[in-house]
């Protein structure tokens, strides 16, 4: 939002009231709606200092600990409570983590992959932690929530990563949820060397699968639920495997999901590490295209698409941070120079449609950035336009002249886990079809924001917006209006069931 839209905005605030859970923001009409052509840009400023945040360059996670509509951080081993998108202030001492509400309470908790270790939110005042089963002995990069046997309560899949020097690779652990009382381990096997975990229901069959970036030329996985929480590898299968020809697998580091292309289908991005960059060297990172229920939700391997090569790629994150209906790309590195004395740094990559990008990250401003795997958006200051953390920092979004949509659902706690982990929301704007989810875990151990944010471009009129729950049953709401916050809570009366295909 353009600084004297903010300051308008600021004096309505205080004066009204305005409630984030209600119209979290509206524009003055001090700019002429529209969309941003292919040389603007929005800007991003660093508030990492003014707002007090102090965190190092590990994963991020954003959640509303306290349900207070502002969303807050956990980060570098800490809880920090966002003060009405002003300030930040550390109120636990919490391990790097993913959040879901596991037992269904209303409280959003952590579960600490760096730690192994879960931890239940008081009322959004404190966390404690809740024994687990025991464990094998591994060591994790990533893991993801989601309800895998549909019972209505958040389920973990923790990655196994490796110790390469001893020749140890751990294993993954998939924890399943009892009835918010505790989990039991359900699987664990030691075959795969995972870095980033994350999921979605990328076939439209009513359960989450799950999508793992092995490393050291291992393939990634797709694991396909089989709705009762059994999983199967099917990477090879739908052509996700994220290869070159010739090689069995990649050095993928993280990986991201959602739907470039505005087509209604949840695509995929494998972010590769890769040494060499050169014909028929290791494979670079990649787009892949759902191809949709006419072809079985096969993925078509785009390749880079815009994507330029850098050796020490890490971790993706998807947003429309310009608010034009696109989803754009985030990505990080793993060193600040890589082989051959070149610099690698993190790269803003902006989407135009239908996977064609290109990096826009010095007119952004993010130029420069150091060596990180932290990447996750959020709106932190409820004005309708996602800001970035990464690097130890917080980048505020300067804005832009687009409209936007922002979507919270909330589960019922009983046939739609509370924190609606699973669900899809799919916006009709003429030909396109704008898709988002609510996931627990993307990139290599990060995650964004679980309320929704839909860019709109132009769009001015009302919105119709269909919700997929993750129980198979879908919901349409008329006439919601742009630029504000729309909260669904499920209701097994306002819902219509639906077979699986």
């Amino acid at each position: 939002m353009p600084q004297i839209q903010k300051f308008f905005f600021e004096i309505a605030r205080e004066s009204f009231q305005i409630r984030p859970d209600s119209i979290v923001a509206f524009i003055i009409a001090t700019t002429t709606l529209g969309h941003l052509t292919g040389q603007e840009t929005v800007l991003f400023q660093d508030k990492t200092s003014a707002s007090g945040l102090q965190i190092g360059t590990d994963a991020a996670c954003w959640a509303d600990f306290d349900n207070d509509g502002w969303v807050d951080l956990c980060a570098s081993g800490g809880v920090w409570k966002n003060q009405q998108g002003k300030m930040f202030t550390r109120i636990a001492d919490v391990p790097t983590s993913v959040a879901a509400d596991f037992d269904n309470d209303g409280f959003i908790d952590l579960f600490s992959w760096a730690a192994l270790k879960l931890y239940r939110n008081n009322a959004g005042k404190e966390f404690t932690e809740v024994k687990l089963p025991e464990l094998p002995k591994s060591s994790s990069r990533g893991a993801c929530w989601g309800d895998f046997n549909g019972d209505g309560f958040v389920d973990i899949y923790v990655g196994g990563y490796e110790e390469w020097n001893a020749g140890i690779t751990w294993p993954f652990m998939i924890l399943i949820n009892e009835a918010g009382k505790g989990f039991r381990l359900e699987r664990s096997e030691s075959n795969y060397r995972a870095r980033g975990v994350t999921a979605a229901d990328f076939d439209n069959d009513g359960d989450i699968d799950i999508y793992a970036s092995n490393y050291r030329l291992q393939p990634n996985l797709l694991w396909l639920n089989d709705g009762a929480g059994q999983f199967a590898d099917a990477a090879g299968k739908y052509g996700v495997v994220a290869t070159s020809e010739g090689f069995g697998g990649g050095h993928s580091i993280g990986s991201c999901w959602g739907d470039f292309n505005n087509d209604g289908f949840i695509d995929l991005f494998a972010g590769n590490f890769a040494h060499v960059d050169g014909r028929g060297d290791q494979p670079k990172s990649r787009f892949l295209k759902n191809l949709g229920p006419d072809q079985d939700y096969q993925f078509a391997d785009l390749g880079p698409s815009g994507v330029h090569y850098q050796e020490s790629y890490a971790t993706p994150s998807a947003g429309d941070y310009d608010n034009d209906g696109n989803l754009d790309l985030f990505f990080t590195t793993v060193y600040g120079v890589a082989s051959f004395g070149r610099k690698n740094n993190p790269v803003l990559f902006r989407n135009a449609g239908n996977f064609v990008v290109s990096d826009v990250t010095v007119a952004a401003q993010l130029q420069d950035l150091p060596p990180t795997y932290q990447a996750a958006w959020a709106d932190f200051d409820n004005d309708g336009d996602l800001d970035l953390a990464s690097a130890g920092k917080l980048f505020e979004n300067q804005g832009s002249p687009n409209n936007w949509l922002k979507v919270r659902l909330q589960g019922d706690g009983k046939s739609v886990n509370r924190s609606a982990i699973g669900a899809q929301v799919r916006i009709q704007i003429g030909e396109k079809t704008l898709t988002r989810q609510v996931e627990a875990g993307t990139g290599e151990g990060n995650q964004n924001e679980l309320t929704l944010h839909f860019g709109l471009a132009a769009n001015k009129d009302p919105l119709q917006v269909e919700i997929a729950w993750p129980n198979r049953q879908h919901q349409t709401i008329t006439g919601v209006m742009v630029n504000s916050l729309l909260t669904v809570n499920f209701a097994p009366s306002t819902a219509a069931s639906e077979s699986t295909p």
